[in-house]
């Protein structure tokens, strides 16, 4: 069985979850998701091999759908039309409250526990460090991101750049990969984001990220992690989890898998680990 990605607007979403749709309802069928943190073509080409993998270990029929912003993803949880989906941290603690706390993150990447993001400027500026962004335009992504929002302004806070105050103008980028172009563009004087989307774009020979610099790079946190939506059948929540947990990187089978996830292996994860980001949340004022 192959995966078959649908793109849809938020819209269309909204108009699924009112009224449902005769594929919500048809059995052994999975419906996945994802944070629309990067292009949706991008996303469907890391989903792909996921999926088929999934529908081979849970004898379920996948069916991922980007969608076009992060409060869709967190809506299509809490109304059930939505089983399984990828968030980054700060998008699970709204999945979290927005359900009662019955969202339930079930695996992370490694690398997922020691998360950061990386501040950029254009690889000609003068700029070397955070202080001296003070009175320049900045790019954030996404204003639910993780590491592309929240995070870098907990942590800009913290070193007593407010960010609504001392640049000259904010933006939202809405993606990561859309950051480095805004800043190798010029449309703006700095940006920052996920720091394993930067090292991704580096690695590709992307011409917008040689056209930019790194000047500073977060402490860790906790980020991404694939989570269940409420009432989910209990046996195949534990189907998928162990299916994530089987992967390996060593095996040849898989090797291409896990590099598009970025993945050196996935670990169980709990609510609890993302604590931190709430209470970062509710610090910078992005939750109350």
């Amino acid at each position: 069985m192959m995966l078959l990605p649908r793109l849809i607007s938020r819209s269309a979403l909204a108009l699924a979850l009112m009224l449902g749709s005769v594929a919500s309802y048809a059995e052994n069928l999975l419906r996945v998701s994802a944070i629309p943190d990067e292009a949706p073509t991008e996303l469907q080409r890391k989903f792909r091999p996921l999926g088929e993998y999934l529908e081979k270990e849970t004898g379920y029929k996948v069916q991922f759908t980007p969608v076009s912003d992060y409060a869709a993803v967190v809506e299509g949880l809490a109304a059930k039309k939505i089983d399984l989906a990828w968030l980054g941290g700060f998008t699970f603690v709204q999945a979290k409250l927005r359900t009662g706390g019955e969202a339930i993150p079930i695996v992370q990447r490694a690398e997922d526990e020691v998360f950061t993001s990386k501040f950029i400027v254009p690889a000609n500026s003068t700029v070397t460090s955070l202080v001296e962004l003070k009175g320049k335009t900045f790019a954030f992504g996404s204003p639910s991101s993780t590491s592309g929002h929240l995070m870098p302004r907990f942590y800009l806070l913290k070193d007593g750049i407010d960010p609504d105050k001392d640049f000259k103008n904010v933006a939202f980028s809405g993606a990561h990969d859309a950051t480095v172009a805004f800043v190798a563009s010029g449309k703006v004087e700095a940006g920052v984001l996920n720091a394993s989307v930067m090292d991704k774009l580096l690695e590709k020979g992307d011409a917008n990220a040689r056209r930019v610099k790194v000047i500073a790079t977060t402490p860790s946190y906790f980020d991404y992690n694939w989570t269940v939506r409420p009432g989910l059948d209990p046996a195949l929540r534990q189907k998928i989890t162990q299916a994530f947990l089987k992967l390996d990187r060593a095996d040849p089978a898989q090797r291409e898998l896990m590099e598009l996830q970025r993945a050196s292996k996935f670990v169980p994860t709990t609510a609890a680990n993302y604590d931190g980001i709430e209470r970062a949340a509710r610090s910078a004022g992005l939750i109350k």
